[in-house]
């Protein structure tokens, strides 16, 4: 096993020497870090207590291949998955920045574009971010991403810049076999408000590797609402981490949801670093057949007056299996801190299991905090009720699903992502 796992790690950093060297000295230095760190660690497995209940034995055993370049696809390709709400929207193909696919919409004081463009034209501010709000530490998967860096998002936001339309980031996975490192970088400035989707989708259905990493700063006073979705195709692999580091007064909320991917695996870390932060994070993953979905997030309360909210569901049926870590952390001197933690699940088969696991540390006496987890199937009473109005055994149970998933659904504030996810919610329930 240990062999094959070094194998994998090979294969991810084949070719990465051949990227062109960047004239930023600073960037090349942080790949090279990242390239050394990447070749000290171990990739993880069951035996670590973070990775226990995720198998990553079939992603290591799949022949993968870093992507040389973009596969063409049409603009017909991504129809289905434009948001009409968005104003900007930055598409990737493979990973790389597709000109053609995208359109970038003039707003005074707001920056969108590629992470090269960003690097050449912006690059102290950049520089003063990247890799700063996740660093490379102990995760391989972030040093390779950070390793193979040369393309990605950046959003630029200055202060009291209001965003009049969501910016839409949507990475595309084109190439079958092939493994990707989606790049973005955001930055909002004290003041601000924005919407973010970050989107990831395939238009094929084989299998492949997408390996994500997103920094977000959020500066005293600004408010960044950020949706992510993963739809990618049921053979794919998918590993990301989302960094957060919120200021004084900032506001970060977060509904992600999670529909594809034969094991997926997301990391959400969201720190404090002044007094008076608000995080509202909101979960769902849905999946069946042998689909394995893994969400772990950390929220450090590090500075008084926090307060924090977050729910995540899970519906499994099928032999799927889902699992979810959050830990919420209230450092000492955290006084004041609000935060509370619920992880409901559904069970929609007896082959189906969900592995959840909420936690809460705290070193401070002045706080209001409290967390739960319950794991259970559609209750009886209320499909023996739905059947007594009309419906046949499996509307009432598809009717009950839907209104599970549906809570977390609705809190996405862009109707036509609504909708989007709403009919997959439909498609799913009657296959």
């Amino acid at each position: 096993m240990d062999a094959l796992k070094n194998s994998y790690l090979d294969s991810l950093l084949y070719g990465q020497k051949q990227i062109p060297a960047s004239p930023l000295s600073w960037l090349n230095e942080l790949r090279a870090e990242a390239l050394e760190r990447a070749n000290a660690l171990a990739v993880p497995t069951t035996r670590d207590e973070d990775w226990r209940f995720t198998d990553l034995s079939p992603l290591y055993r799949t022949a993968l291949r870093p992507s040389a370049r973009a596969a063409d696809i049409a603009a017909s390709t991504i129809d289905p998955w434009l948001i009409p709400e968005a104003g900007s929207r930055l598409v990737f193909v493979d990973g790389v920045f597709a000109p053609g696919l995208s359109v970038l919409e003039p707003e005074d004081g707001v920056l969108v574009l590629p992470l090269a463009s960003a690097l050449t034209r912006h690059g102290e501010r950049v520089q003063a971010q990247l890799g700063k709000v996740v660093p490379c530490g102990a995760d391989p998967f972030c040093a390779v991403n950070t390793a193979w860096l040369r393309d990605g998002a950046a959003v630029l936001i200055d202060g009291n810049r209001d965003v009049a339309r969501p910016i839409h980031l949507l990475f595309v996975s084109a190439s079958p076999g092939a493994a990707v490192y989606p790049r973005a970088l955001v930055v909002a400035a004290p003041g601000s408000r924005s919407t973010l989707v970050e989107d990831f989708i395939s238009s094929h259905q084989d299998a492949g590797f997408t390996n994500g990493v997103m920094e977000v700063s959020v500066g005293e006073n600004a408010s960044v609402r950020h949706v992510r979705l993963q739809r990618e195709s049921v053979n794919a692999f998918h590993i990301a981490t989302c960094g957060v580091r919120v200021a004084r007064n900032g506001r970060y909320s977060s509904v992600s949801i999670s529909l594809g991917a034969r094991i997926s695996r997301y990391s959400l870390n969201v720190t404090q670093v002044a007094d008076g932060t608000n995080f509202e994070i909101d979960g769902l993953a849905l999946i069946a057949g042998r689909q394995l979905a893994d969400t772990h997030t950390f929220l450090d309360h590090a500075h008084p007056q926090g307060r924090s909210r977050q729910l995540h569901k899970c519906i499994a049926g099928g032999a799927a299996h889902a699992v979810f870590n959050g830990k919420i952390l209230v450092r000492p001197g955290a006084q004041r801190t609000d935060s509370a933690q619920q992880s409901r699940n559904l069970l929609l088969s007896e082959r189906a299991h969900v592995d959840t696991k909420p936690q809460l540390e705290i070193f401070a006496d002045d706080v209001k905090c409290a967390h739960g987890a319950t794991v259970g199937q559609l209750d009886a009473e209320q499909v023996f009720y739905l059947r007594s109005r009309g419906l046949g055994e499996s509307g009432a149970r598809d009717l009950l699903t839907f209104a599970f998933a549906a809570e977390i659904v609705k809190r996405i504030a862009l109707p036509s992502v609504v909708r989007q996810l709403e009919d997959h919610l439909v498609r799913r329930a009657q296959n």
